[in-house]
C-alpha cells in the first residue's frame, strides 16, 4: 500500500516553497516569517527568501536573452537583405542602362522607368514574403514553445513583419530606380 502511494505522490521532497502575500513591502515581513516557521518547526531551515518579482525575473531571464539575441539576428538579416536587394538592383540598372536610354528616347517618361525597375525588384520580394508567411504559418506548432504572450498565428505580428520587409525592400529598390529614371537618353545610348 505504501509503495503504491509513493508512486502516485512521488518521492519525498527535500525542500518546500512558501509564498506569502504582503500588503506592505515584502522585505519588511522576512523576520516575522522566519519567527513563525521556527515556532512551527525548530528543525526547519528558512533560507533564500525572495520576492515574487525576483523569482519571475529569474524565470524569464533566459527566454528574454534568447528573444533579444533573435532580435539582433533579425536586424542583421534585414540589413543584409536590404544591402543585397540594393546591390542586385544597382547592378541590374547598370546592365540595363542602354535599354533604359532606348525606352526614354522612344518616349518613356521617368515615372515609367521608375515603375519598371521597382516592379522588377519587388516581384521576388513579394514572392519571398508570401513564401515566408506560408512557412511561418506552417511551422506554428514548433514556434509556440518560443512565444510568450502572443499566439504563433498572431495576425498583427505577421502583418507588421511583412509590411516592414516590403517597405524596406521598396526603399532599396527605389534608390537605383530613381538613378535609372534620371538617365540622359543620349548618354545611355552611348553607354557600353
Amino acid at each position: 500500500m505504501t509503495r503504491i502511494r509513493r508512486k502516485k505522490i512521488g518521492p519525498p521532497q527535500s525542500s518546500m516553497a512558501l509564498m506569502i502575500r504582503a500588503t506592505n513591502k515584502p522585505e519588511s515581513v522576512v523576520a516575522a516569517v522566519r519567527r513563525e516557521v521556527q515556532a512551527l518547526d525548530k528543525n526547519q531551515l528558512v533560507h533564500s527568501i525572495r520576492t515574487l518579482e525576483s523569482v519571475m525575473s529569474e524565470a524569464v531571464a533566459a527566454p528574454r536573452f534568447r528573444t533579444s539575441l533573435l532580435g539582433v539576428f533579425a536586424v542583421v538579416a534585414l540589413i543584409l537583405a536590404v544591402a543585397g536587394i540594393y546591390g542586385v538592383m544597382s547592378y541590374a540598372v547598370t546592365q540595363r542602362t542602354r535599354e533604359i536610354g532606348i525606352r526614354m528616347a522612344l518616349g518613356a517618361r521617368a515615372a515609367d522607368v521608375l515603375k519598371l525597375i521597382v516592379r522588377n525588384g519587388m516581384g521576388p520580394v513579394l514572392l519571398g514574403v508570401a513564401l515566408g508567411l506560408a512557412g511561418a504559418i506552417g511551422l506554428t506548432r514548433l514556434m509556440a514553445s518560443f512565444l510568450f504572450g502572443v499566439t504563433p498565428t498572431d495576425a498583427l505580428t505577421l502583418a507588421t513583419v511583412s509590411v516592414s520587409l516590403i517597405l524596406v525592400a521598396l526603399i532599396a529598390c527605389c534608390l537605383p530606380a530613381r538613378r535609372a529614371a534620371k538617365v540622359d537618353p543620349l548618354v545611355a545610348l552611348r553607354y557600353e
